[in-house]
């Protein structure tokens, strides 16, 4: 599964790049559809919350001086996600069993996807 917003740049190269790699996937657009606490859950139970929320979106920083202090705060930074969706990361991509890659980064896409 493919996290991300379909119009995102980013989110846009790693799906060709999958594509290009005959990789198949399933993509969820948070932005159309939401995103659910126990996704974020699960990625939190891989990934460090520093790595899923993208502190240097527009949306996080429009964000009240209180909001962003309530990132360091787990049950707290869901609610921002779910509630400001732009403010996570992306693509994230969840292969399953805890294997999470955040960001676009071909050389790690390579090294995890072509063995």
């Amino acid at each position: 599964m493919i996290y991300g917003i379909k119009n995102c740049d980013v989110v846009q190269k790693a799906l060709k790049w999958l594509d290009r790699h005959g990789i198949a996937y399933v993509f969820h657009d948070y932005k159309v559809s939401g995103i659910d606490p126990a996704t974020i859950t699960n990625w939190l139970q891989h990934v460090p919350l520093d790595q899923v929320i993208n502190s240097r979106s527009t949306t996080f920083r429009a964000l009240s001086d209180a909001d962003k202090a309530s990132i360091n705060n787990i049950s707290e930074a869901k609610a921002l996600m779910i509630a400001h969706n732009s403010i996570i990361k992306r693509p994230i991509l969840d292969l399953g069993e805890g294997n999470i890659i955040i960001g676009w980064n071909e050389e790690v896409l390579t090294a995890r996807l072509l063995k």
